[in-house]
């Protein structure tokens, strides 16, 4: 009966996400996210009791992968690049996928305050592993904070770089770590 479940999660989970990339998550239904996971809504409901869980859900699962393909990465380029320089290369890539409208996290965080909480413990544990493993604090701070604002001007459709602009802060940000 678990792996049943899990497995409804799971696919509600992937429906949810491929709504949100084809409607923007601020125009996520749960009849269509329940429609295209082949779940009743009471079956998605029971998963996620409202919209802000199931988007909640959506954020932690992106960050379980990023944080997986990070340590992928890592792996496959143990020898040859820093921590710091797999991070910048990885969220670089990430900041330049489609850009949905923000408006969904302000509903989402109106709905349940505590919607940012893994958000920010996910970025403090990054930071925290990056700062183990970078012996320069100075250049960490630079890389991380430009990177971060790299993601906000993402999420808020500010982005005010052209593209040869995105690529000269990315390729000056690996210089800098090294």
């Amino acid at each position: 009966m678990k792996a049943r479940r899990a497995n409804s999660r799971d696919r509600i989970l992937a429906a949810a996400a491929d709504v949100a990339r084809e409607t923007g998550p601020g125009s996520l239904s749960l009849d269509a996210v329940a429609s295209r996971a082949g779940v009743s809504k009471g079956g998605l409901l029971y998963n996620f009791p409202t919209k802000a869980k199931l988007m909640q859900a959506l954020v932690e699962d992106y960050l379980r992968a990023f944080e997986q393909a990070l340590e992928s990465a890592r792996m496959a380029g143990a020898s040859s690049e820093s921590p710091l320089a797999t991070y910048i290369k990885l969220s670089a890539e990430h900041a330049e996928e489609s850009k949905p409208s923000a408006s969904w996290i302000f509903s989402a965080i109106a709905e349940d305050p505590d919607f940012l909480t893994p958000i920010k413990s996910f970025r403090r544990q990054v930071f925290e592993r990056l700062k183990e493993e970078t012996p320069d604090l100075k250049a960490l701070l630079v890389c991380y904070l430009a990177i971060e604002g790299l993601r906000s001007m993402n999420l808020f459709d500010s982005d005010v770089l052209s593209q040869d602009e995105r690529r000269l802060l990315v390729s000056s940000l690996l210089e800098i770590a090294g």
